[in-house]
């Protein structure tokens, strides 16, 4: 078969698992989780039934892919940020506002609950935890972070400070936040 057709048809698949994804995201923001059904992301997506049972068993599945999805965009997105020009510590601020800014946009408990597990979440969890650690790293060693704490030790104490801005009612108190986290990581003079 032609390099060509099998990137066609790739192209399409991916398309396609896409809109399904997009679909299936929209339905749960409109009609709730427990109420979303097969039929409906098949009609929401203007495919058969039987063509959607070929890219994914069930509700729930199509939820994960779309979480995968979402995920590994907010971990570019992360990682896009740390590489831009800057002072290590001017880098590790605009990760650690844009990170709060995620967790402050989360969804809705019942979706979290179900989404917010399995080795997707895990291995993001750890490259998050990687992009922090190493800024650390870099901040404490041009005078701008703490160095009374290993590096890794202060990447998960970022994680678990800011994973409370998904809690807090607007950016104000998420920048304010984020500010509090920035203060527990400057060096003692």
């Amino acid at each position: 078969m032609p390099k060509l057709w099998n990137e066609t048809v790739e192209e399409h698949r991916r398309a396609v698992r896409d809109a399904i994804l997009d679909a299936t995201a929209r339905l749960v923001a409109s009609e709730g989780l427990r109420s979303v059904t097969m039929s409906q992301v098949a009609t929401e997506t203007g495919i058969g039934r039987a063509t959607l049972y070929k890219y994914f068993p069930d509700v729930e599945a199509v939820l994960l892919a779309w979480h995968e999805r979402q995920v590994h965009a907010h971990v570019a997105h992360l990682a896009e940020v740390r590489d831009r020009e800057g002072a290590p510590v001017e880098r590790l601020r605009a990760v650690l506002e844009a990170y709060a800014s995620i967790a402050h946009e989360r969804h809705g408990d019942e979706l979290a609950g179900l989404l917010h597990r399995g080795e997707h979440v895990d291995r993001a969890h750890g490259h998050l935890h990687g992009i922090i650690r190493d800024l650390l790293d870099e901040g404490a060693r041009s005078g701008g972070i703490r160095r009374d704490v290993a590096p890794d030790e202060l990447a998960s104490y970022c994680l678990h400070a800011l994973t409370a801005a998904g809690g807090l009612r607007s950016k104000a108190a998420v920048r304010r936040l984020v500010g509090v986290t920035l203060t527990g990581l400057r060096p003692e003079h």
